[in-house]
């Protein structure tokens, strides 16, 4: 039985680290664990598709959470079943569980969904909040770099679209675009 690990992210800011570790920790050998930078929503995961790849019947996969491995429940389920019917369990560390037996692949599927609907109120939560703020007067997004009255102002006292840029610190054609748009 070798001992096959995966971990994912959902965006290349966040890191990885933590599942690493704690793969490691489960005795997983750093050149048997796939990973992914990318949200969970896409379907072609270069880390799960190699996982897919080199797993063999009796090998065991482990995750550190249930929502590491899916996007939501469907795919977690495609997922199970596709392991199993290779013989390839697979455990989730933090979860305590795993899809060995049927009750085992009875709870996965429940907590996926239950995972998959905790999501979803946190998203609603999320976006009621986002409205509220906006209805509040809150603006989002990045702030303005630009300080268009100066870029104006120097323009008017007769300095130039380069020289307007070199002092401001922004592009000539950023200038422009504050001037045109004036």
């Amino acid at each position: 039985m070798r001992l096959f690990g995966y971990a994912r992210v959902s965006t290349s800011q966040q890191s990885l680290d933590a599942q690493i570790t704690a793969l490691k920790a489960e005795g997983v050998r750093a050149n048997r664990i796939f990973t992914d930078k990318e949200s969970g929503s896409h379907v072609n995961r270069q880390g799960l598709e190699m996982l897919r790849l080199k797993v063999e019947e009796g090998d065991v996969v482990l995750v550190k959470k249930l929502d590491r491995l899916g996007r939501d429940t469907a795919d977690m389920i495609q997922l199970i079943k596709e392991f199993d019917s290779m013989k390839v369990p697979i455990r989730f560390l933090d979860d305590g569980i795993s899809t060995e037996g049927s009750m085992g692949k009875m709870v996965v599927t429940i907590l996926s969904a239950v995972a998959q609907a905790e999501g979803q109120r946190i998203l609603e939560r999320t976006n009621e909040g986002r409205l509220e703020a906006k209805a509040r007067g809150v603006r989002f997004g990045r702030k303005p770099t630009v300080d268009r009255p100066r870029v104006k102002e120097l323009h008017e006292a007769g300095m130039g679209a380069s020289a307007i840029a070199k002092t401001l610190g922004i592009g000539r054609s950023t200038v422009y675009k504050v001037l045109s748009s004036s």
